[in-house]
């Protein structure tokens, strides 16, 4: 590789290497291809061996990537806010829902800030799967808001569970497995995972007929000439079906997803041949998708019009789609930045100014990220969608 990299320690080499065998004998027993979004759920989430479920610092300065709610508070300060609005409105126990709470720092802050609005949920629920998480999440609670630790549950399913207020998912569907494709102006193909002498690598197979037939709805849906030859890029194959999962466990309430990404025309736009399927390592983004898997984290940006198409299928209304530097300034951004100040010294003044930047400016988070709402049974349009509504670009 071309990009200089940390050099793993000995147990990082040997745990990518366990992973790295457990994939092998998977593509072995296929009879030597899988899929590249089967090779990512496993690089990602293979029991005891995934990079989100074995024990490693992800998140923060000291992991791989950072996260909003790592930048400031004031993050999740105006997400609480928004969900202050929503739990408001509701008739039965109102309840918070966070998908995949990563270190837990959102969680608390949300709460902290529930708490100052005198709005706090009769349960915080966070679904997560990887018990090394989980730990980490109970420890940031217990030591930012211990006398708040009792009202979280920590779930690995939701069944049963029919919720009255919000759902919060912020850089989840990144993280969803991909499948990666290549058009030609004669063929599609779709773009698997094979083991040769020198590890993983990529392999062509023909298309089945149901991702060419999904290839092709995009190629059409571009109006500002044909792709080039070959078009490299990714389709989220489990995002229809994880939509409606939590469209059914909605009684009434507001979804909320913050990802990276664009509108399908940005998204699948000829200039973006090479799609964008990218790995991150202490805080370094990677191009080689097979370079040490279970150490670097894979994500694909995400096709908000696709999400948008999967909350209306799935009986959802959306509420609104903005960016994240318009969704926090309608929550308030700049009043909470203002209290902030107030009680900051110099040192924390510039720390503050610092952050708002990296939240807001466009070319930091404020544009990447993006905010997409669905709602059900709420009396009026969520407040963060109000000072700038972009849906008419999905």
């Amino acid at each position: 590789m071309s990009l200089t990299l940390p050099e793993p320690n000995e147990q990082e080499q040997a745990h990518s290497q366990r992973l790295q065998r457990r994939i092998a004998e998977v593509i072995d027993d296929a009879g030597g291809w899988i899929s590249f979004a089967r090779y990512m759920e496993m690089a990602l989430y293979e029991p005891g061996l995934g990079y989100y479920v074995a024990g490693r610092q992800k998140f923060g300065a000291a992991g791989d990537f950072v996260t909003a709610p790592e930048v400031s508070s004031l993050f999740s300060s105006c997400l609480a806010r928004q969900c202050a609005e929503v739990l408001q409105q509701q008739a039965s126990a109102a309840c918070v829902l966070e998908l995949g709470a990563g270190s837990g720092v959102m969680a608390a802050d949300v709460l902290l800030q529930l708490e100052q609005l005198d709005c706090l949920p009769d349960h915080y629920y966070i679904l997560e799967l990887s018990a090394e998480l989980m730990a980490r999440q109970r420890a940031t609670l217990e030591e930012k808001v211990p006398h708040l630790v009792g009202s979280v549950r920590w779930l690995q399913a939701l069944d049963g569970l029919q919720l009255h207020g919000v759902v919060l998912a912020n850089e989840v569907l990144d993280a969803m497995p991909v499948s990666c494709f290549s058009a030609y102006p004669d063929r599609v193909v779709e773009r698997g995972v094979t083991l040769g002498q020198n590890g993983f690598s990529w392999q062509d197979r023909t298309a089945d007929d149901e991702l060419r037939g999904r290839v092709e709805v995009l190629r059409r849906s571009q109006d500002v000439g044909p792709w080039p030859s070959p078009y490299h890029s990714e389709i989220n194959p489990q995002l229809s079906g994880w939509v409606a999962m939590l469209s059914e466990h909605l009684a009434a309430g507001l979804i909320l997803l913050i990802d990276y990404g664009y509108p399908r025309a940005d998204y699948y736009h000829p200039q973006r041949s090479e799609g964008t399927l990218l790995g991150y390592y202490r805080q370094r983004a990677l191009e080689d998708p097979f370079w040490l898997p279970g150490l670097q984290d894979i994500t694909a940006s995400v096709d908000f019009t696709a999400v948008a198409e999967a909350g209306i299928e799935a009986g959802l209304e959306l509420a609104g789609y903005t960016t994240q530097a318009w969704f926090l300034m309608a929550n308030g951004l700049e009043t909470l930045y203002q209290t902030a100040l107030e009680k900051a010294d110099e040192r924390q003044r510039l720390m503050l100014s610092k952050q708002i930047k990296l939240l807001t400016l466009p070319a930091e988070m404020g544009e990447r990220f993006q905010v997409i709402g669905f709602s059900r049974g709420l009396e009026a349009p969520p407040q963060g969608f109000l000072m700038q509504d972009y849906s008419q670009r999905l």
